[in-house]
C-alpha cells in the first residue's frame, strides 16, 4: 500500500489506509520522506532550478528552513544566506530570456524603490515628514519580481510595509511623496499616508494596518475578477507575522475551494516584529503551512529577483488559466528596525545595534544586497551595459527628485475636506451634521 501512494501524486485516502495497516509511525517517516518534492537552495523547486549552487545539495522541504527552532540565536539568521551572487538555473534562464526592455524595467523598479525610500527615511529623521513608516529595504526582488509577472490592470494588496509595492506596481511617484507629506494632491488626497495609501489606477488596491488584511482583499479581488471573466489576477503580500493571522488560512482555503485567480507572496525576513519567526512559525517553512491544501506551495531566494519572477510567472499563468492559488515565500531580510528609523542614521544604510539581532547578520545580509545582485547578473552575462544601467539610474534620481519638489509645494487639504468622500446612507455627509458655525 505504501508503495502505491508513491507512485506519482500522493494519495491521500491510500496514505491514511497504509497508516493504519503498516504502523503510523514507520509508514509517516517513509512516505512523506519520499514524497516530499526534492528542491534547490532555500527550496526553490526542481521545476525553476534543477542544479543548486556550488556546495549546497538538493534537499526535502521538511529538512531545512529557519521554523520550529526554539532555540533560534540572534544571528541565526546567517545560517540561511543565499550565495553572494544569483545562481545559473532554470530561473536565470527565464529572465535571460526576458527582452533588454523588461530586463531594464525591473531594474529601475528596484533602483527607484530603493532610492526613494532612502529620501523619504533621510526627511523623515530631519523632521520634515511626520507620521511613521516602516522600511521595505532589503526585500526589493519580491516585489518587483511578482510584479514583472502581472500585467497592467492585475490587482496588488499591500502591507503596512509598501514601498516596493508602491513603486513596482506603478504608482505616480509624485503623488505618494505628496501623500506621505499629508498633502492634498496625494494619491489618497493626504488621508491615507503610509497605512492606507491606495491607487486603483493602477490596481494598487493599498497599504493597511491591519496585519493579514491584505490576504482576504486580494481574494476578494480574484472573487471579482473570476465572477466577471475578466482573466485578472490578484497578488496578496504579507509578511511572515501576517500568515500567522487567521486570516491567512481562511484566505487560501476558500481560493483553493473557488480556484480564484490570486497568488499568496509571504516576505519572510526571519523577524516579524522584533520576535524571531523560528520560535512562531512550528513548520521549516511557512510555505509548508498549504501543502495539504494541493497547491503549488513553495519557498524561494526572495533576494534573487530571478528566482522570484520565475515563480511568480508560472503562478500567474497557471491563475489566469482557472487552475487556482500559489503560495510564494520569499526568504530575505529586513535591514531596518520594525518600524522607523531606531539604530540608522541620514546618509547611511541600514539599522544597527538592535537588540534582537546581530550587527554581523546585518552586515552579511546586505552584503546579498538583492539590487546589486541583479546588477552583477545583467553585466556578467552582458545583457546591459554599464551605460545602460547608469542612464537608468539618473532617469530614476530625477524622477524621485521630481517628486519630492512636487510634495513640498503641494497644498495642505482644507479641514473641511475631511469630510468628504464620506457618506450616510448614500448621501455625503456635510459639516453641518457634526457642528454649527
Amino acid at each position: 500500500m505504501a508503495e502505491k501512494c508513491l507512485q506519482g501524486k500522493l494519495n491521500r485516502r491510500d496514505f491514511l489506509r497504509a497508516l493504519g495497516t503498516a504502523g503510523a509511525t514507520t509508514v509517516l517517516t517513509s512516505v512523506t520522506a519520499q514524497a516530499a518534492p526534492s528542491i534547490g537552495y532555500l527550496g526553490t523547486p526542481a521545476s525553476l532550478t534543477t542544479d543548486p549552487p556550488p556546495g549546497m545539495k538538493a534537499v526535502y522541504l521538511y529538512t531545512i528552513g529557519p521554523g520550529g527552532n526554539m532555540n533560534w540565536q540572534p544571528g541565526d539568521a546567517i545560517k540561511f544566506l543565499p550565495p553572494e551572487k544569483i545562481p545559473a538555473g532554470k530561473a536565470a534562464d527565464t529572465v535571460a530570456a526576458l527582452p533588454k526592455t523588461k530586463l531594464l524595467e525591473i531594474y529601475r523598479t528596484m533602483y527607484t524603490t530603493r532610492k526613494w525610500e532612502n529620501a523619504l527615511k533621510d526627511n523623515w529623521i530631519k523632521g520634515e515628514i511626520y507620521g511613521s513608516w516602516l522600511m521595505y529595504a532589503g526585500q526589493e526582488a519580491i516585489s518587483s519580481g511578482v510584479m514583472a509577472a502581472l500585467n497592467p490592470n492585475d490587482y496588488c494588496t499591500s502591507t503596512h510595509r509598501p514601498a516596493g509595492h508602491i513603486v513596482a506596481k506603478g504608482t505616480d511617484l509624485k503623488k505618494a511623496t505628496a501623500e506621505l507629506y499629508l498633502r492634498k494632491t496625494g494619491i489618497s488626497k493626504g488621508k491615507g499616508h503610509r497605512a492606507n495609501i491606495t491607487d486603483p489606477s493602477v490596481g494598487f488596491l493599498g497599504s493597511n494596518g491591519i496585519v493579514g488584511s491584505a490576504w482576504f482583499l486580494a481574494a476578494g479581488a480574484a472573487y471579482s475578477a473570476m465572477v466577471r471573466g475578466s482573466k485578472q489576477v490578484a497578488v496578496a503580500f504579507g509578511g511572515d507575522n501576517a500568515a500567522n493571522q487567521s486570516y491567512y488560512f481562511s484566505a487560501v482555503r476558500n481560493a483553493t475551494l473557488f480556484k480564484l485567480p490570486v497568488i499568496f507572496v509571504i516576505e519572510n525576513n526571519f523577524q516579524n516584529v522584533f520576535t524571531p519567526m523560528a520560535v512562531t512559525v512550528p513548520t521549516k517553512q511557512i510555505s509548508d503551512y498549504t501543502k495539504g491544501l494541493d497547491i503549488p506551495s513553495l519557498t524561494v531566494d526572495g533576494n534573487d529577483v530571478t528566482a522570484v519572477y520565475a515563480a511568480a510567472k508560472v503562478a500567474v499563468e497557471r491563475a489566469r488559466s482557472g487552475e487556482g492559488p500559489t503560495v510564494i515565500e520569499g526568504m530575505t531580510y529586513r535591514w531596518y528596525d520594525h518600524a522607523m528609523f531606531g539604530g540608522t542614521k541620514t546618509g547611511e544604510e541600514g539599522a544597527f545595534k538592535l537588540p534582537y539581532r546581530t550587527d554581523s547578520e546585518v552586515r552579511e545580509w546586505m552584503a546579498r544586497d538583492p539590487l546589486v545582485r541583479y546588477k552583477v547578473f545583467l553585466l556578467e552575462r552582458r545583457f546591459v551595459t554599464d551605460i545602460d544601467l547608469a542612464n537608468v539610474e539618473q532617469d530614476a534620481q530625477q524622477a524621485i527628485v521630481a517628486a519630492f519638489d512636487f510634495a513640498r509645494a503641494s497644498p495642505a487639504p482644507d479641514p473641511q475636506s475631511g469630510l468628504e468622500d464620506v457618506y450616510i446612507g448614500g448621501q455625503p455627509v456635510t459639516a453641518t451634521q457634526f457642528f454649527t458655525a
